[in-house]
């Protein structure tokens, strides 16, 4: 039996400054919210590597003395909390003393501060928990501090950084959240010696948001109608109908001024939402609450990341309410406005028209061989007599081109049967008559089919486009960081892009079937799968990125939902789909096709009964 001993005191700590620091971006923020509790006005943070090599904060704070600037690395020393009975009405970010004791004990850390009271600034160097030098030196007010080769001394910390991208793009999100909740403080970040954001002090969420965000979306933000009730104050900006996001990453919350995350307050968000958005899309949201002290727990999460309410579902129904209510009167405001149209010439309804519906001679018989039954395809003389009685007018040239067909070679058209196309109904679905009943396709589940199994057949060896005019995409600076590192998946894809100007790509060729989609919408799918999967093993995470991507350009591509159908193409269409592998399904699951049968048919018209 092995015998329980005591830790070193070194280890322990070692062993703690886990809990507070997991990666650069929690000791960004503890080292941030420092100079915040100091009223700096000014902070500007440097990364190197994504903070792995060296993070460095500048401050223009109230510095410290030198008394101070040796105490503060002392474990649980703080300025702000003198009896545990005050965590209820803590108002302050840091309050355990934990920060920069954790920081110091798994990094090298440099510390220059001043005082406005001060002739002169003191500098500590320390490594280890040990302070190598002290020394007095001329410098500005307020506070420096730089770490560098954070977990240089706990290697089984340090192999679980992930990549520089990833760990950049937490920094991104960290720096947005202090931008949005302190709009009077002027912050800027900057990576490896680049400026990625400078964001002066603004008047206003909707300012603050034009500094991060795309333009596109800052400028569908709404202020959110503030509200109080039950205690608790509602303000902030939420995006309007129109901003459809394929994650949460930008959801920001902030209670009593500290960024938190929280499932309560999400789900209130998106109960706000509800029949307003798609499915899977997410809108981007800024808001912060002000609680009574008294009704929240701060101290439950060691990087206090979260918080406990005394009261979640009231809380959560606020939001719930707001959000409803902004979105309300946004519409009604739309709804109010004066529209004054210009005399039209009076609408004549034309007679309606029939023409005889011309038919092959023979009626086919449907392959029952596996359930929903897929039709045969025409043969190559009844697809002559079609192309023959088909009417040749501007509409059904248009709509030839919105179909993509693969095509047949003559064995294969030789050895199947012809059938019977009744029409379109809601041009959404293609009817066929069958001796039993009534077959209807799906025409975009089934030309998503055909394209899919396009696309993996011809995997690395797509058909290009190049762009006579490249397309221009503006990202955010993780995003283009994304994209570079996985650089080679898209090129895999037939997508050849590079990075174009400040914080965009230029994109150069596409897949010839994805050349009308909408790409910054596709690439920033691509983004969010990969930010989604990215714990799973390479093999395993690449096959899954695969068969998102051909899914995903096989949807855009194919023909939708509303498109007008010649005879002609709905007779392609079924023939590339019988010669297409696992035709019964499109790539996400729904049916390509489903028969009704003459039983329940007759059954409904009262020519057959139930027994």
């Amino acid at each position: 039996m092995h015998k329980i001993k005591l830790l070193s005191q070194d280890q322990i700590q070692k062993i703690a400054a886990g809990e507070v620091v997991e990666r650069p971006a929690n000791a960004i923020k503890e080292l941030v919210e420092n100079a915040i509790d100091a009223e700096a006005t000014a902070i500007s943070i440097y990364v190197e590597q994504a903070g792995q090599k060296k993070i460095q904060i500048i401050d223009n704070g109230h510095g410290m003395d030198a008394e101070n600037a040796a105490l503060c690395f002392e474990h649980h020393a703080t300025s702000k909390l003198t009896h545990v009975d005050e965590l209820d009405s803590i108002q302050s970010f840091g309050f355990r003393g934990e920060a920069l004791s954790s920081i110091s004990s798994v990094s090298k850390v440099t510390l220059l501060t001043k005082t406005k009271d001060d002739q002169s600034g003191i500098k500590l160097v320390r490594s280890d928990k040990i302070t190598e030098s002290t020394q007095e030196v001329a410098c500005n007010t307020g506070t420096t501090i730089t770490v560098e080769d954070i977990f240089y001394n706990v290697p089984a910390r340090k192999k679980f950084l992930k990549k520089p991208e990833t760990e950049l793009r937490h920094i991104i999100q960290l720096f947005q959240a202090f931008c949005f909740d302190y709009l009077t403080i002027h912050f800027k970040l900057f990576s490896d010696g680049k400026l990625l954001h400078n964001c002066p002090s603004s008047a206003s969420f909707n300012e603050r948001a034009t500094q991060l965000w795309q333009l596109s979306t800052a400028e569908k933000m709404l202020e959110l109608t503030q509200k109080t009730s039950n205690g608790i104050t509602l303000s902030g900006i939420i995006s309007d109908h129109q901003v459809m996001r394929y994650d949460r990453n930008q959801f920001f919350f902030f209670v009593n001024k500290r960024w938190i995350k929280n499932y309560e307050l999400a789900k209130g968000l998106l109960k706000g939402y509800m029949n307003v958005l798609p499915q899977s899309k997410y809108p981007a949201a800024v808001i912060s609450l002000t609680i009574n002290p008294q009704e929240l727990d701060v101290n439950i999460h060691p990087k206090k990341e979260e918080v406990a309410f005394l009261h979640p579902r009231r809380v959560e129904n606020s939001i719930t309410e707001a959000v409803k209510t902004t979105l309300e009167n946004h519409l009604s405001q739309h709804l109010n406005q004066t529209v004054s149209l210009k005399p039209e010439q009076p609408f004549v309804q034309p007679a309606l028209q029939f023409q005889p519906h011309k038919t092959s001679t023979s009626l086919s018989t449907f392959d029952f061989d596996t359930p929903p039954f897929v039709p045969h395809a025409v043969t190559q003389q009844t697809q002559t007599k079609v192309k023959e009685s088909a009417p040749a007018n501007n509409q059904d040239q248009h709509n030839q081109q919105q179909v993509v067909s693969f095509g047949l070679s003559d064995a294969q058209t030789e050895k199947v049967k012809n059938y019977n196309i009744i029409g379109q109904f809601k041009k959404t679905y293609i009817l066929l008559e069958h001796v039993d009943g009534l077959f209807m396709i799906d025409q975009h589940a089934a030309h998503e089919r055909i394209l899919y199994q396009q696309f993996i057949s011809r995997f690395g060896a797509n058909q290009t486009i190049n762009l006579l005019f490249p397309c221009i995409i503006s990202l955010t600076a993780d995003e283009i960081q994304t994209v570079l590192a996985h650089k080679e998946l898209f090129t895999q894809h037939g997508i050849c892009l590079e990075e174009f100007g400040h914080n965009q790509l230029r994109i150069t060729a596409t897949p010839i079937h994805a050349k009308d989609i909408p790409l910054k919408d596709f690439i920033i799918e691509i983004l969010t799968w990969i930010k989604e999967h990215k714990q799973l093993q390479q093999d395993e995470f690449f096959k899954l990125l695969h068969e998102k991507i051909h899914a995903q350009m096989a949807c855009k591509a194919a023909v939708k939902a509303g498109d007008s159908l010649s005879h002609e193409q709905m007779s392609q269409l079924i023939t590339d789909l019988y010669a297409t592998e696992n035709r019964l399904t499109c790539p996400h699951g729904r049916p390509t096709g489903w028969l009704l049968s003459l039983d329940e048919i007759e059954k409904k018209f009262k020519r057959k009964y139930y027994l």
